[in-house]
């Protein structure tokens, strides 16, 4: 089996959670997600929060301790996220962790804690008792699984390279996930206990970002197979592969809607990366964004019928919300500080996300209208419901 080397880690992580990359003599760094990986000479790397203005990232050190990427328990009760509490500016030693927290801010746990390695990317299972998450601690990136209080802590996946978990079944029985065990990125599938592990995508392009549709009979995912990243979407079972856009340039980050057959994405077919929405049955698309810069992120709204997402369209990246027509936009945040990583409550009431309003990166929750915004993670690293603003 081919071994990998820590830079490769690097990028295959970059990759995956940015959708695109670039690299120069000391650094592999990507534009868009939740970490990016930046490898120095040495052979050391850094981890970076991604700005939304894919040219201008930012480092850690710019914010010593900083939380990001919330995602919401399925009952709505409760917000994971990681961040990194303990940052040492002398020997870069950056400790990312997983922590939860009430909705409210209340209650924070750190769950992981055993490891100055990064554990990152947390996924609730369906009846919110278990996560499932990414970690190095035992020297690879693997998938690892964890009660929601974070005891019982179980390594899913033990191979030479990157395991990354995706998305938990609608049942609860299977996992998705990413991994370069054999050379390139695949999508693969396993059991929740870790066995049975199949590759659904077979070798030569990079795919990855997986997501099930709702009822679990289909899964989207990216794949460089056709020149650019392109969407394609197979049966679970692997069979049935079909490329859904064949655009000369990029379209990445698919997201099912509830009904299972529409799917919001990103694309640069149109100069520069725009929302769009695709009708799965039909094979029709529908422009959602039309702007000079980048609108990225999409997140649906529970019944399907709103778009959140990040927009650079005033310069500043900012919170919108648009109908799945593109009409009523509504920018929902005006701080001169970026904000990033929506995500709806399930009972589709507020949105969470991050933002670096405040002097550092932290979790904020409001309502899907805009008011009621309320800081979640505060700058001693200790989680507090801050006042409301209105």
């Amino acid at each position: 089996m081919r071994r990998f080397t820590p830079a490769f880690t690097v990028l295959a992580l970059a990759i995956l959670a940015a959708m695109s990359a670039s690299c120069s003599d000391d650094s592999l760094d990507a534009s868009q997600g939740h970490l990016i990986f930046l490898r120095r000479s040495s052979g050391d790397y850094d981890i970076r929060v991604p700005s939304p203005d894919r040219n201008q990232p930012q480092t850690v050190s710019d914010f010593f301790r900083w939380d990001a990427a919330p995602v919401w328990s399925p009952d709505g009760s409760r917000i994971a996220f990681y961040g990194d509490r303990v940052f040492n500016l002398g020997n870069r030693d950056d400790d990312v962790d997983l922590f939860v927290m009430n909705a409210d801010g209340s209650g924070l746990q750190r769950l992981t804690e055993n490891s100055p390695q990064p554990d990152a990317f947390p996924v609730w299972s369906p009846d919110g008792t278990q996560i499932a998450f990414y970690s190095e601690r035992d020297g690879d990136g693997e998938t690892y699984l964890m009660n929601a209080d974070g005891s019982d802590v179980r390594r899913l996946t033990a191979t030479v390279g990157v395991d990354v978990p995706y998305q938990w079944s609608a049942d609860g029985s299977q996992l998705l996930f990413g991994s370069n065990r054999e050379g390139d990125f695949d999508v693969m599938v396993m059991n929740a206990d870790g066995t049975d592990q199949k590759r659904l995508t077979g070798s030569g392009p990079e795919d990855f970002a997986a997501t099930w549709s709702p009822d679990g009979s289909r899964i989207v995912y990216q794949s460089d197979g056709s020149g650019n990243m392109d969407l394609v979407i197979m049966n679970s079972d692997g069979s049935g592969k079909v490329n859904m856009t064949l655009s000369a340039l990029a379209d990445e980050n698919p997201v099912w809607a509830a009904d299972g057959r529409r799917i919001a994405f990103v694309s640069e077919r149109d100069g520069n990366r725009e929302l769009y929405v695709m009708d799965t049955v039909l094979a029709t698309l529908t422009r959602i964004t039309t702007t000079p810069r980048d609108d990225v992120q999409p997140a649906w709204s529970p019944g399907g019928v709103q778009l959140a997402y990040i927009s650079l369209r005033d310069f500043g990246p900012e919170l919108y919300i648009s109908n799945i027509d593109g009409q009523a936009t509504s920018r929902v945040t005006t701080d001169p500080g970026w904000d990033a990583m929506p995500a709806w409550s399930p009972d589709g009431t507020r949105i969470a996300f991050a933002s670096h309003r405040d002097g550092r990166r932290d979790v904020y929750t409001m309502n899907a209208d805009g008011s009621g915004l309320v800081r979640l993670t505060n700058d001693e690293g200790e989680a507090a419901a801050a006042a409301v603003r209105r």
